[in-house]
């Protein structure tokens, strides 16, 4: 059967019956299963896939099919389906079946998505290369030997190997975009608010969002429009009117790119190679790029953990061997269940976070590191903000590498840079997008990226579409 990049002509193929949707989800299930030894999934929702094939075929056939019919999409771990497991990944919520479903994954279903199973990802998404998970690494398909990226890294991964069209992901620091660079995909992260977090296991509730990994924009567009918009279960969701993406602009876009990145020691020779190339390339399109300088830039790691793990504290101070999911069987009374329970069913990451995260918020310390945290990111949305009042975009590489070897980093602190130019768009609240540009030279995908004010996706889609059809 035909690798199917693009909704549109599976859509086509549907149409003319050179396709049906029970064949295209089983050969999908057939990937998935030739494609075990990458770790992606987790669970795979193979009978009701099938039936739910069958039904949407049925709609096709009459002609009553929604947007999504052909779209076939898994599902990161922390996003919740009523009546399926969910984990984050973690030992704690091991057996957990969720009693609702995600905003997010309803308005998918309500045009006629078909959800083919929960992937892989860094435990309650704390991480950059999904090697957090309890349930083992992810690895790239691309070249098995290295990451496929994180947190989102098994959404990633399935879509680079062919085991469905697309794949939700959530994106807290670069979970998305981090990974979509890594295996060669459009990865794209709204504006904070833009898409409901009903149903999103929280990690950093002011910095998460749901968001897709896809091959083009058309797709990402088509997703996000869907997603989108106000949810009374979520109180931060907004109600600004969402525009169906129509195509590429002709005008020229301003863009700046933040030189600060470039000189910053740890970006490999390929990857600043390849963004000085495709600035050269967006000139030549007819747009301005200028540079702009970003003192902040060293600022935004220290910040943004310091404000996440605080978060992530209070956060899964409710995963407690209590409630549901793992209980110590060591355990003897309150005390011992608490504690083991905690200690056993977190990993050393999650575990690492919210100890850093206490402590911040600590009354010794609350002021001298939280609520200095907070001011910083204000300075950084404010500064962020002025850029964008002379620029359409800012640009920046997406990652300062290509993926790297699994198990080749081991420092923490090395691990966290890796966010260094995506956490900018979660700080702010603001919209961002990872592109596929070029192929390293040790044949690994990079990306470029670039972030958008507030509520412009539109700018982000338009520069995605000439950029993508551009290197096509």
């Amino acid at each position: 059967m035909e690798n199917y990049k693009d909704l549109k002509t599976i859509q086509k193929d549907l149409k003319e019956g050179k396709l049906s949707l029970p064949a295209l989800v089983s050969h999908y299930l057939d990937v998935i299963k030739k494609g075990q030894d990458l770790n992606i999934f987790l669970e795979v929702w193979d009978e009701e896939a099938l039936a739910k094939a069958k039904e949407i075929q049925e709609k096709l056939n009459a002609g009553t099919a929604g947007r999504l019919a052909g779209a076939v999409i898994g599902v990161k771990d922390n996003i919740c389906l009523k009546g399926h497991k969910v984990s984050a990944s973690s030992k704690i919520l091991a057996g957990f079946e969720s009693i609702y479903t995600a905003t997010s994954l309803d308005r998918l279903l309500a045009e006629d998505a078909i959800l083919i199973g929960r992937s892989n990802c860094d435990e309650f998404a704390m991480g950059s290369s999904n090697e957090n998970s309890a349930y083992g690494a992810v690895k790239n398909p691309l070249d098995v030997t290295r990451v496929p990226g994180g947190s989102s890294g098994g959404s990633a991964a399935a879509v680079a190997a062919g085991m469905c069209l697309m794949a939700l992901g959530s994106d807290t620091g670069g979970s998305i975009r981090q990974p979509a660079s890594f295996c060669g995909l459009v990865g794209f992260k709204p504006t904070y608010g833009r898409i409901s977090r009903y149903g999103l296991i929280a990690y950093a509730s002011s910095f998460d969002q749901i968001g897709p990994f896809t091959h083009t924009i058309e797709d990402a567009a088509l997703l996000y429009e869907i997603m989108a918009g106000r949810d009374e279960m979520d109180a931060t969701s907004s109600s600004e009117k969402v525009n169906a993406f129509k195509g590429a602009e002709k005008k020229p876009l301003r863009i700046a790119y933040i030189q600060d990145c470039l000189e910053r020691e740890g970006l490999s020779e390929e990857v600043k190679k390849a963004f000085n190339q495709e600035i050269q390339n967006l000139k030549a399109q007819g747009h301005t790029l200028e540079p702009v300088s970003f003192p902040l830039l060293d600022s935004m790691i220290p910040v943004y953990y310091v404000l996440t793990t605080a978060e992530a504290s209070s956060n899964l101070a409710r995963f407690d061997g209590i409630h549901y999911g793992y209980r110590s069987k060591e355990a003897k009374d309150i005390e011992s269940t608490y504690v083991l329970s905690r200690s056993e069913g977190f990993g050393m990451e999650v575990q690492r976070r919210i100890m850093l995260g206490t402590f911040v918020l600590s009354a010794g310390y609350y002021d001298s590191y939280y609520s200095k945290a907070q001011k910083i990111r204000r300075l950084i949305k404010e500064n962020t903000e002025e850029i964008l009042k002379d620029f359409d975009l800012i640009m920046t590489p997406s990652c300062p590498s290509v993926a790297f070897p699994i198990d080749s980093v081991k420092d923490p602190i090395a691990m966290y840079l890796q966010d260094i130019f995506t956490v900018q768009a979660n700080l702010t609240g603001m919209p961002a997008i990872t592109l596929p540009l070029t192929t390293a030279d040790e044949g690994l995908p990079l990306g470029i990226h670039f972030l958008a004010a507030p509520f412009r996706e539109d700018r982000l889609f338009d520069i995605g579409a000439r950029c993508i059809h551009e290197m096509a």
